[in-house]
């Protein structure tokens, strides 16, 4: 991460912190429990907000290999979600059927509406694509197809079944 500074119009000093990507270490897989991690598993995530210092907003760059799902079918109640493609294609799964993206698509899902919703490379080469959301303190993501709620509090996600047993 390198700071590059100048001055304004104004004669203010300004700083901008610039990040080469590549420079990020990407986490692979999912903090699924095992039973629902599968398809998720060799998904590359560069957390890039925290660079930053974000607080209010994630941002993350993800590649997806042939194969890989962003993460099971879910929705949010309380964030917002967008995602951006950055490279290649990936399909888009939520209620209404399924809907190819292509670089330069996007697409978002508001918090509590009930649109269960990820994004799968059916393609034959890598896909990439941004992912922003909101940081609430608190968050439930449910899993339309799957027995599954994950919950977040200030201590981090607890994965549960819908009854409220923990995994």
């Amino acid at each position: 991460m390198t700071k590059t500074a100048w001055m304004d119009e104004a004669g203010n000093q300004k700083t901008a912190v610039i990040l080469d990507t590549e420079t990020v270490e990407a986490r692979i897989g999912t903090m699924y429990p095992a039973q629902f991690s599968g398809p998720c598993e060799k998904r590359e995530k560069k957390v890039l907000g925290n660079s930053f210092g974000l607080s209010q907003f994630g941002v993350n760059l993800t590649t997806l290999a042939p194969g890989v799902w962003s993460a099971r079918r879910h929705w949010h109640s309380n964030e917002d979600e967008f995602v951006y493609v950055v490279e290649g294609e990936l399909v888009l799964i939520d209620d209404d059927g399924e809907h190819v993206l292509t670089k330069g698509m996007c697409a978002g899902f508001p918090a509590g509406d009930e649109n269960g919703h990820h994004l799968v490379n059916k393609s034959d080469k890598p896909a990439r694509y941004l992912e922003v959301g909101s940081r609430m303190p608190t968050e439930t993501a449910h899993y339309p197809d799957d027995d599954l709620i994950a919950k977040k509090t200030t201590d981090g996600f607890v994965f549960t079944n819908r009854k409220g047993k923990a995994y």
